[in-house]
């Protein structure tokens, strides 16, 4: 099996750590996101992984090589023209054995089993009160899918497609693919991955579906700050430190230096950071970044980044009230 990760995406709703970082490498719960998919897919047993890179690419590229062993081919998509377009980029290091496509600011809790040992290509899915945001199936009495529609503005289905799809048939989605580049099939204006699906269906493949109950997007601020306290909660590590007052679950890298602080909770520290006299809560510091004498909570600071408070000495009377 081949997984096929596509992480070209500019990420504008996570601005502005996105305007000098690809989304796929800012850190959440001790990693890049994309970290976490690697990590993942390859404990399971898939090793021949291709990625679509664009926007600083390059950086991508060398955060995979440097860390993963894996047989990794890396494809350039040098237009933003969607999903569809990506993976027919991609369609040059596929075979006939079947794939896996991840999106890429999508972290996951699954056993790919589920999908690898079903008879008919499958699509990941979850219920969600409003499909509008989302590629969404639709089913008949059998469970199989009827129909693909990408983000229906009217309610079609509330079963969302969270990215992840296994496709058995390799050769038809290459040619359907191939379909919607050569005819300039476009929805919202891009080649849609669920085009392509739809035209398989028209052609006779079968897919069904499987739950995805532990889907934790990254693509905004707060549903990243939201997958940082899932992910730390599965795995609380955490230093002793003098001086450092630790609330799990958090994440301080081997790395990192605090000093007189209160960490957590869900409080992710990454490599050479520097804490010192402050508290950070449901926050994650990231890679070289600088915090002292500041409270922190339900933020993000970016690689590199400083970010220097106060403290006051204040004598306040009886029935006052003060904001700082």
């Amino acid at each position: 099996m081949r997984a096929v990760i596509p992480v070209a995406g500019v990420g504008t709703r996570l601005r502005p750590h996105t305007y000098t970082l690809p989304k796929v490498l800012l850190n959440v719960a001790g990693k890049p996101i994309l970290g976490h998919i690697l990590d993942s897919i390859i404990s399971q047993g898939i090793e021949r992984i291709t990625i679509v890179t664009g926007y600083m690419g390059k950086l991508v590229q060398d955060y995979v090589t440097r860390n993963y062993k894996a047989d990794v081919s890396f494809i350039s998509q040098r237009e933003s023209l969607g999903l569809g377009h990506a993976i027919w980029v991609a369609s040059e290091t596929f075979d006939s054995e079947p794939l896996m496509i991840i999106l890429g600011d999508t972290i996951f809790d699954l056993n790919l089993e589920l999908a690898k040992k079903s008879d008919f290509s499958s699509i990941g899915v979850k219920f969600v009160d409003d499909p509008r945001r989302f590629g969404v199936v639709v089913l008949n009495n059998q469970n199989f899918v009827t129909k693909f529609v990408e983000k229906p503005q009217e309610r079609v289905s509330n079963l969302a497609i969270v990215g992840l799809y296994y496709v058995k048939n390799t050769e038809l989605i290459k040619a359907c693919l191939n379909r919607l580049i050569k005819e300039n099939i476009r929805t919202k204006d891009e080649y849609q991955l669920t085009d392509a699906l739809q035209l398989m269906l028209d052609e006779g493949e079968q897919f069904t579906t499987f739950p995805v109950d532990g889907w934790y997007d990254c693509g905004k601020s707060e549903t990243l700050l939201s997958t940082n306290r899932f992910l730390l909660e599965q795995s609380p590590k955490s230093r002793q430190m003098k001086d450092v007052v630790i609330i799990p679950p958090v994440f301080i890298d081997d790395h990192a230096i605090v000093e007189r602080s209160v960490i957590g909770p869900y409080a992710t520290v990454a490599r050479e950071a520097q804490v010192k006299d402050s508290v950070i809560r449901d926050s994650i510091v990231s890679d070289g970044a600088s915090v002292s004498s500041t409270l922190l909570e339900q933020s993000i600071i970016g690689n590199n980044a400083v970010v220097k408070g106060n403290f006051y000495h204040l004598n306040v009377g009886n029935s006052s009230e003060v904001n700082l």
